[in-house]
């Protein structure tokens, strides 16, 4: 109980800061008095700092406490299909040096010497700034285990069951969180981003391939199997049950910005030149579509389908509060959001708030901030039956 009350306490503080303690414990209905000792706890461990300020109600004055943002530093890193992108944020989610290196079908070792790299990058400067570090949150792609910190299968970094958190934790003596990478997304979107306030919410992020991560009562939701979001396996047309997919699920290979780009190709096979075939991507095919190229315009209009089927089956298991588009085709949000809606419109019983993301790039790395706070303050969610 005391645990659970002491992340309820530093969410208040998070949330509402600067607050006194008194109006902690009006708002929670529990005593002054344990109030008071949380917050001593809290302070003695930098995650809370007096202001300075005081709140005056009519008696006395009372002295106010915040977050203490800037107290802690965190390293969170993106594992993308192409580039590694690393961050150093405090946990109010200002990122404060950030670099990206690039690999392309690495071998296993390879990959990870190339992330350590990059973290010892990071730590360098963590310690030019002379804040603590709090840990590394590092968002993977595909299905990870969380709690083992391994990544069972990223083909584009040579890892099969991959002992990430195991190798890190070794070598930098530090907390370490390896969660999917859309899930962090989530997290990230949030605390930071288009969900901020929200207890429900689900990213979808349509890049290289599709995921989603899922937030209910304010905790992800991971599934019996840790798969739970993987939507790029989800089957929008009955002509493709029973095939497989080299790599890529049904929705994947049709919505994903390389499925985007490879129905682009297969339309205009013939007409363009092998080379310029062969350099086409899905930005290049919502640019075209604006410039409204009826070839583009109706691969988009396909993907606004494809998407569309995903995102109402979402919308009907979950029914979160917000459904934010994320990853690198939500850039191309203007083109899909309001006909996806559209097309959702007459046939569902409540049309989701569709919203693109904020964060963009960054929503995995600040959403390792909020994994990291879970993991080493205790998190608890707390819901009341009714």
């Amino acid at each position: 109980m005391h645990r659970i009350n002491r992340f309820i306490l530093l969410e208040v503080i998070r949330r509402q800061g600067p607050i006194s303690r008194a109006e902690i414990a009006r708002q929670l209905r529990v005593s002054l008095p344990m109030v008071m000792r949380i917050v001593d706890e809290l302070i003695q461990d930098g995650l809370v700092i007096p202001t300075g300020g005081r709140e005056w109600s009519g008696g006395r004055k009372r002295p106010l406490v915040a977050f203490n943002a800037a107290g802690r530093l965190t390293i969170g890193i993106d594992l993308g299909g192409t580039k590694i992108y690393g961050s150093l944020a405090d946990l109010g989610g200002n990122v404060l040096y950030e670099a990206r290196i690039s690999h392309h079908q690495s071998t296993g070792e390879e990959s990870y010497q190339r992330l350590a790299g990059l973290v010892r990058d990071l730590q360098k400067f963590a310690q030019s700034t002379h804040a603590s570090l709090s840990g590394i949150g590092v968002g993977a792609p595909g299905v990870t285990l969380y709690e083992q910190g391994i990544v069972q299968f990223a083909p584009s970094l040579g890892w099969r069951d991959f002992p990430l958190k195991q190798r890190l934790v070794q070598e930098f003596n530090l907390p370490v969180v390896v969660d999917n990478d859309v899930n962090l997304a989530a997290l990230g979107e949030l605390w930071f981003g288009a969900g901020q306030g929200a207890h429900s919410l689900v990213v979808i992020a349509v890049g290289t391939g599709i995921g989603c991560g899922i937030v209910l009562d304010g905790a992800i939701y991971r599934g019996v199997h840790q798969a739970a979001g993987e939507i790029g396996y989800l089957i929008p047309d009955r002509n493709l049950l029973g095939q497989s997919y080299q790599g890529f699920g049904a929705l994947e290979q049709l919505a994903s910005g390389t499925g985007i780009a490879q129905r682009a190709r297969q339309r205009l096979e013939g007409q363009w030149s092998d080379e310029k075939l062969h350099s086409l991507t899905a930005e290049d095919v919502f640019s075209a579509a604006r410039r409204q190229a009826p070839w583009a315009q109706e691969i988009v209009a396909e993907t606004v389908d494809y998407l569309a089927q995903g995102i109402a089956a979402i919308n009907l298991c979950f029914d979160p509060e917000i459904i934010v588009l994320g990853g690198g085709v939500a850039r191309s949000g203007d083109l899909l959001i309001e006909p996806i809606l559209q097309r959702l419109g007459p046939n569902q019983p409540v049309l989701p708030r569709l919203v693109p993301s904020t964060l963009g790039y960054r929503a995995t790395v600040l959403g390792a901030i909020t994994d990291l706070l879970y993991h080493t303050t205790g998190f608890y969610t707390v819901q009341r039956m009714s």
